[in-house]
């Protein structure tokens, strides 16, 4: 079988003028160095990554980057998967009544969380083995997470800093967890999400006016530890780790991408502001 992976292209709705951008923004460069790039100001360079947020519904020029190099590489594979599935069709089945190719395997991710002395490794990837429903994982007996958690935006670049992002975690009486996301832009502009989602990997939809996902699904490998897998369309966005620091007063959010090319997690920290 073809194998699955990104419905949706976000580039569709882009300009070459965007996607060049943020090409160059996926390939290292900042701001300044895309502007000497083209030959550009930095104003112009922010004004295109603005119009390519608003156009996608994606709050983070960093993330609609990523995005867009997981579509590429997405394209590449499936290219790749139909050559070998039509070169397959003419070999003679095996002892089991398969093919003899063995066809293309994912590379694993394996994300280290220093600060808990865990290590978490998924195979084949994080983004499968989490969204993937199997049995269901008993709820927590202690929910620590449960409260307001609000995100430290200092670490963010200024070009791509919202006012505010925070986030509520609460569970329920029957285990469920409910998620609400709330995320105040640089322009104020105000993006929310809201879910209830048993730790049983099932994907659930997100109401509200995220725009970058619509459905979510959740496991709990620990009572500290909430990992959350977000879609849009059937197609996977991102997976976050959220784990509670010892002191109960901070968190830290893990985010891992599609792109199984991509080894490298992006890590943000979150207070308890309630």
């Amino acid at each position: 079988m073809p194998p699955t992976g990104p419905a949706v292209d976000p580039s569709a709705a882009l300009t070459e003028r965007e996607l060049e951008v943020l090409r160059l923004l996926a390939g290292g460069h900042t701001v300044k160095t895309i502007a000497a790039e083209l030959g550009r100001s930095e104003s112009s360079i922010h004004e295109r990554l603005r119009d390519a947020r608003r156009k996608t519904g994606v709050g983070s020029s960093r993330e609609l980057a990523r995005l867009i190099e997981g579509q590429k590489s997405w394209d590449r594979k499936t290219g790749l998967a139909a050559q070998a599935q039509t070169a397959d069709r003419g070999k003679a089945p095996g002892p089991s009544g398969r093919t003899g190719s063995k066809g293309l395997a994912p590379m694993p991710i394996v994300a280290a969380f220093s600060a808990l002395g865990l290590i978490v490794a998924a195979a084949p990837s994080v983004q499968q083995a989490m969204v993937e429903p199997t049995a269901a994982t008993a709820p927590a007996t202690t929910a620590t997470l449960a409260g307001r958690w609000s995100l430290d935006v200092a670490a963010i670049p200024a070009e791509e800093r919202p006012q505010r992002v925070t986030i509520a975690f609460a569970q329920e009486a029957d285990g469920r967890w409910t998620s609400a996301v709330e995320i105040v832009d640089a322009d104020a502009g105000r993006r929310e999400g809201r879910s209830t989602a048993a730790t049983d990997g099932v994907p659930v939809p997100i109401s509200g006016n995220l725009g970058f996902a619509d459905s979510v699904s959740l496991r709990q490998p620990a009572t500290n530890m909430l990992v959350m897998s977000l879609r849009k369309n059937g197609a996977p966005v991102s997976t976050r780790v959220y784990a509670l620091a010892k002191d109960g007063r901070s968190m830290t959010e893990t985010i891992s991408w599609p792109n199984a090319e991509d080894q490298k997690l992006q890590v943000a920290r979150f207070v308890r502001v309630g």
